[in-house]
């Protein structure tokens, strides 16, 4: 399995450090669907050509804007690219993936997609963050609903959550770094692993409501790794600023 960090520009230095490819997420959809906008303070060789839908216009040329991309995979040496679309729905964007996945094929380089993108010649990404079921589950149904695990990437969000219990809807608090932590040394908790949720947690209660804390570290994120490569899953992408923290311990010391 590859594992791949991404990272906006301004972290790249930081993130390269650890020997692991860039997703380099420094390129914009530009007005006239011919154009990628870029924000480059370094000038990146190898890795994925990184591309959002944040305030992205409507792509009336989809042929025009993959010829682009491919034009600026050559020049760097991307080796793939990944589409970090947060738009649901887009006929736009799905006729931009279609034709974009067709660019690439002839010179071989891959594209990863989040599901709602999901094709023919591309790699899926499936979130790991899940607080029901059980994690290997999980992938082995996203293998068999895309095609074989060497279709899936994993995407390695890290989980923070806090859950009031009995939790019906099987939704939680999402906690930054800062209210763990705050959370941690307060109650100072026993801490232990959910084989079924490949994640870490601890309990404790305020004022008789019991709450349940479901998170990541280097060991539940390892265990992740080990899983899916064992299954025979393509990749695996951490997202920088989520594992800051933990990258000596993840990647070894930059």
């Amino acid at each position: 399995m590859q594992l791949f960090i991404t990272a906006a520009p301004n972290e790249m230095q930081q993130a390269a450090a650890y020997g692991r490819p860039l997703a380099h997420m420094a390129y914009r959809i530009g007005e006239d669907s011919t154009r990628l906008r870029q924000n480059l303070l370094l000038q990146p060789r190898g890795g994925l050509l990184g591309i959002s839908d944040r305030n992205a216009p409507t792509v009336k040329d989809p042929v025009a804007l993959s010829q682009a991309v491919l034009r600026e995979c050559g020049r760097r040496s991307y080796t793939g690219v990944l589409l970090d679309f947060e738009s649901i729905g887009r006929p736009d964007l799905s006729a931009f993936a279609n034709h974009l996945s067709q660019a690439l094929l002839p010179s071989r380089r891959t594209l990863f997609v989040p599901e709602a993108y999901a094709g023919n010649n591309r790699i899926v990404l499936i979130n790991t963050a899940i607080s029901g079921g059980t994690f290997i589950e999980c992938l082995r149904e996203a293998g068999a609903r895309y095609g074989g695990p060497s279709q899936i990437a994993l995407d390695l969000q890290r989980l923070q959550m806090d859950f009031t219990l009995p939790s019906h809807s099987g939704e939680g608090r999402p906690l930054s770094n800062e209210d763990f932590q705050s959370l941690v040394k307060q109650w100072s908790p026993a801490t232990f692993f959910s084989q079924e949720l490949c994640a870490q947690y601890f309990t404790y209660s305020v004022e008789d409501v019991a709450h349940f804390v479901l998170f990541d570290n280097t060991g539940s994120m390892r265990q992740k790794i080990r899983i899916g490569t064992g299954l025979g899953f393509a990749a695996a992408f951490f997202q920088w600023p989520e594992i800051t923290d933990l990258a000596p311990s993840l990647f070894g010391r930059a």
